[in-house]
């Protein structure tokens, strides 16, 4: 099974939300995003995962990087704009939207970490 996620870019700054569940981990930050389901493609998953989780409607751009889990799925990081609605915490403790700089200032989780480079270059 695969796993997405998008790197949401507006005005030089990067959404993050912080995981409300589950128990491990709570507190920590990611960018948003899930399983992708059968027969969706990455892009259906992270258009169908960020209006559910933040309430918005997304476009997904190009592909970024794909890094192991744990688990041995993998995870796309895609990028992308929030192109109608403000996102919201729907499913999340909360939003946050980060400068490059502020990018190491959150607990992200251990995937979305390798992401940071990645990201800081799309936002340069």
């Amino acid at each position: 099974m695969t796993v997405v996620a998008v790197a949401l870019v507006r005005d030089g700054l990067v959404l993050a939300q912080q995981r409300a569940f589950p128990a491990e981990a709570v507190g920590k930050w990611e960018f948003p995003g899930g399983r992708v389901e059968a027969g969706e493609s990455d892009v259906d998953a992270l258009v169908r995962e960020c209006a559910e989780e933040l309430g918005c409607v997304v476009e997904v751009g190009d592909f970024v990087k794909a890094v192991l889990l744990p688990s041995g799925r993998e995870l796309r990081l895609y990028a992308g704009v929030a192109a109608g609605g403000e996102p919201e915490a729907v499913e999340h403790a909360a939003v946050r939207w980060l400068s490059p700089g502020e990018l190491a200032e959150v607990d992200w989780l251990p995937a979305d970490l390798d992401f940071l480079d990645e990201v800081r270059a799309l936002l340069a």
